[in-house]
Order: C-alpha cells, then sequence, then structure tokens
C-alpha cells in the first residue's frame, strides 16, 4: 500500500486547507482510511478517520471544523480543513489499515502552518 498526501501549506489563522492522500497498491482490503498529526515536540495523534461503512470519528479538538471524506473511485481521501487555528499547526499524515488497530500504513506527511 502506497499513499501520498498532498495539499498542506501556510495559512492564516481562520483560513481553510484540503488535504488529499491518494493511495494505491493493495488498497481494496483497506477498510480504515485516518489523518493523523504530528505538532514539535508532540506524540502523533489521530485527527479523523473513516471506514468503509462510512463510520466516522473526530479528534475533540477538530469536531465541527474538519471533514473527511473518501473518493472510492478515485481512491483518495481526503480533509477538509475550515477555521483553521494555530494549535493546528503539524505534520499531517494519512494512513490505512484493515481495521482498527491492525497494521497501519503511512504517507509521507505534510505540513500545515497557521499564523496568527
Amino acid at each position: 500500500v502506497q499513499l501520498q498526501a498532498s495539499g498542506g501549506g501556510l495559512v492564516q489563522e481562520g483560513g481553510s486547507l484540503r488535504l488529499s492522500c491518494a493511495a494505491s497498491g493493495s488498497i481494496f482490503s483497506m477498510n480504515v482510511m485516518s489523518w493523523y498529526r504530528q505538532a514539535p515536540g508532540n506524540q502523533r495523534e489521530l485527527v479523523a478517520r473513516i471506514t468503509t461503512g462510512d463510520f466516522l470519528d473526530y479528534a475533540d479538538s477538530v469536531k465541527g471544523r474538519f471533514t473527511i471524506s473518501r473518493d472510492n473511485a478515485k481512491n483518495t481521501v481526503y480533509l477538509q480543513m475550515n477555521s483553521l487555528k494555530p494549535e493546528d499547526t503539524a505534520v499531517y499524515y494519512c494512513a490505512a489499515e484493515r481495521y482498527i488497530g491492525d497494521r497501519r500504513y503511512w504517507g509521507q506527511g505534510t505540513l500545515v502552518t497557521v499564523s496568527s
């Protein structure tokens, strides 16, 4: 499984960005697609998760501001980020797994910087 994340950049507080994660390889069994982030000095944390049954899960800190979605025809997962805050600054990673708790495949990360 190969994951290619893109869409990061520099944005002002209150702005928006959309991250994309293009998947290729043996992805037919990857039922769970997720976005994680890691800020300097912090552990990597789950931001949002979507399953093949369209179960959605969000970190409390992003609920109401971020939306995860998937386009199965394009094998791509998106993270729409609105009302961005400086504390959202981090490297964002997409991940794929067959089920929650299984081995996780990672993309290379894309940097999001929110200026105040």
